[in-house]
């Protein structure tokens, strides 16, 4: 499952992303490693973005990043 498909409020795992240099080292600059636990806190409407809380701290993904991270539900 990608992480744009879970729900609000659900906690999840990391378990790997896909895509080009750009989205891993986005996703490597705001600390998102695989193995990590992350939850949705929220989903913005009209194709906005995936709030997510990571490490006691909030993070904004646009949809097409969050779409090619890999999770699985804890």
């Amino acid at each position: 499952m990608v992480l744009i498909d879970a729900e609000c409020g659900q906690s999840v795992r990391i378990i790997s992303y896909t895509g080009g240099h750009g989205v891993i080292s986005k996703l490597r600059q705001l600390s998102l490693m695989p193995g990590d636990s992350v939850q949705i806190v929220k989903k913005a409407p009209l194709r906005g973005p995936v709030l997510i809380e990571s490490q006691g701290r909030s993070v904004a993904l646009g949809r097409g990043i969050a779409a090619r991270v890999q999770v699985e539900i804890i």
